[in-house]
C-alpha cells in the first residue's frame, strides 16, 4: 500500500462486503467498495493479496475469479502477492504470454521478493494496458 501511494496511486480496498479487513499482520483496513458493484474495467491495476487464510475465502468467491479474469482480459496489470498465485491459477490467468515471453503485466511475488515485485508493478501500471495479451476469442 505504502509502495503505490508514494507512487502517486489512490488505491482502493475492494471486498466481498463494506466494512474492516483485517491483514495478515494485524492492520485494519476499511474497505471503500464490493465486489458487487465495482466493475474492474474502472481500475487500472489489481493487488491480489497474501496470506493463506484471506486467499482461502476470496478463493470460494466466484466474483473474485471474475474480477480477476475481466483486469486480465481488459489487459490491465496484476499483482498476486505470493498465496493469491492460487487466485490467478483458478481464473486461468498465466504470467507467459501466448508467444512464451513473460507478460510483464502479471507480476507474480515469492516471499523472497515482494518489494522487487511492487516495483515492478508501479512500472507496468505505467503502461497502463499490456495488449500483447489481448485477443479474440479471449484467452481466458
Amino acid at each position: 500500500h505504502k509502495v503505490l501511494v508514494d507512487a502517486g496511486a489512490v488505491p482502493s480496498l475492494i471486498a466481498p462486503r463494506l466494512g474492516p479487513v483485517t491483514t495478515t499482520d494485524g492492520v485494519r483496513l476499511d474497505a471503500t467498495a464490493i465486489l458487487e458493484n465495482s466493475p474492474p474495467v474502472l481500475f487500472d491495476a489489481l493487488v491480489l493479496p497474501d496470506g493463506e487464510a484471506g486467499v482461502n475465502v476470496l478463493a470460494e468467491l466466484g466474483q473474485i475469479q471474475e474480477f480477476v479474469v475481466n483486469q486480465y482480459r481488459h489487459c490491465k496489470t496484476i499483482l498476486a502477492l505470493v498465496a493469491s498465485r492460487r487466485l490467478l491459477d483458478a481464473a486461468g490467468v498465466s504470467a507467459t504470454l501466448p508467444s512464451g515471453a513473460a507478460d510483464p503485466g502479471v507480476v507474480v511475488a515469492t516471499a523472497r521478493d515482494v518489494q522487487k515485485a511492487a516495483k515492478l508493478f508501479v512500472q507496468a501500471v505505467g503502461k497502463h494496458r499490456h495488449t500483447a495479451r489481448d485477443s479474440d476469442p479471449p484467452l481466458v
